[in-house]
């Protein structure tokens, strides 16, 4: 779940073969994904795009899960959203919060072709101002909450999604290892700062339960946090 340019290209080909190599295997050819990824491209959207097998993963995570509400900060043209979107039911629903109008636009006409906008509530705005009134429109609490947006305001969207979200649901964070720049305490980025306070906060907070992973790939290296709201109450 990356977008990150590795330096060293022989690697980084190498990575992008075995990509190619697993998903032919595993994941059909599908011209939804493909029209998607090329719509986006036309309209100059930069390729911050899970790819295929993480998309995979996320509907796989849905569909164990059996989650039928999910929130996803950070739409970008849409290409995770209809990965999501597919594993929920016919009642399902996905809010997909995108700050950027012309994302969004693209966003729109990306699962209107893919058929699934009837389950797709897509609000356009920053994050911390939309997040608000999800509490009011949306009552019932999130399965999944799925976090790829500017990585400084992470720590603000985790204290959001635990507010949005049961025992039980889970939150997963994207792009936390940044080719490596997640070790670096004294780093400049303030995205890398954004992803370190984020990863302290999950690793601290007594509500949840966490896990990260590194990946390689067609994308680079990064890879993801994924977090699990426990199931008995914490007592102070």
């Amino acid at each position: 779940m990356s977008h990150l340019n590795n330096s060293n290209t022989a690697q980084s080909a190498i990575w992008g073969q075995v990509d190619d190599y697993m998903n032919t295997l595993l994941i059909p050819n599908d011209p939804i994904f493909q029209d998607a990824l090329q719509a986006n491209a036309e309209a100059g959207l930069p390729s911050h795009d899970v790819t295929p097998n993480q998309g995979k993963f996320l509907q796989l995570l849905l569909q164990i899960q059996g989650a039928s509400r999910v929130l996803e900060i950070g739409t970008l043209g849409g290409y995770s959203t209809i990965w999501m979107a597919r594993a929920l039911p016919e009642h399902g629903r996905i809010v997909s919060i995108e700050s950027e109008p012309k994302h969004a636009e693209v966003a729109q006409a990306n699962l209107t072709r893919a058929g699934l906008m009837h389950k797709v509530d897509l609000r356009t705005g920053p994050a911390l101002t939309t997040l608000p009134d999800l509490q009011e429109d949306y009552p019932e609490l999130f399965d999944l909450i799925f976090i790829d947006a500017d990585k400084p305001s992470n720590p603000d969207y985790l204290r959001w999604a635990l507010r949005l979200t049961r025992p039980g649901s889970l939150i997963i964070g994207d792009n936390i290892v940044r080719d490596g720049e997640v070790i670096r305490s004294h780093s400049e980025d303030a995205r890398v700062q954004g992803v370190r306070t984020f990863l302290e906060c999950i690793g601290s907070h007594p509500k949840l339960e966490a896990t990260a992973l590194q990946t390689v790939g067609s994308k680079g290296y990064d890879g993801f946090v994924i977090a699990r709201v426990k199931d008995i109450p914490v007592t102070k």
